[in-house]
């Protein structure tokens, strides 16, 4: 489970296997109990939530928004 950053004392990563056929572009964050799904494209949006406030998933959006060519630069040295 390749991890590409970290924040707030959050993990933001993808698995290893993400499905067959691949799902687009995406990345997961965790904290503690709390997991969260984001899609990237066609924009940054949440996919799934579990645990996580408004206010935490509103913070992690911008934060993806704002490295989000870090991540699907990740995505792509991962998946080729």
């Amino acid at each position: 489970m390749p991890v590409v950053f970290r924040f707030a004392g959050a993990r933001f990563f993808f698995y290893s296997n993400e499905g067959s056929p691949r799902e687009p572009i995406h990345i997961h964050v965790q904290r503690a109990e709390a997991e969260a799904k984001f899609w990237l494209q066609p924009e940054v949006m949440v996919a799934d939530n579990v645990g996580f406030n408004r206010r935490d998933l509103v913070e992690m959006l911008r934060v993806i928004q704002d490295r989000r060519g870090e991540i699907e630069r990740a995505w792509h040295e991962h998946f080729g």
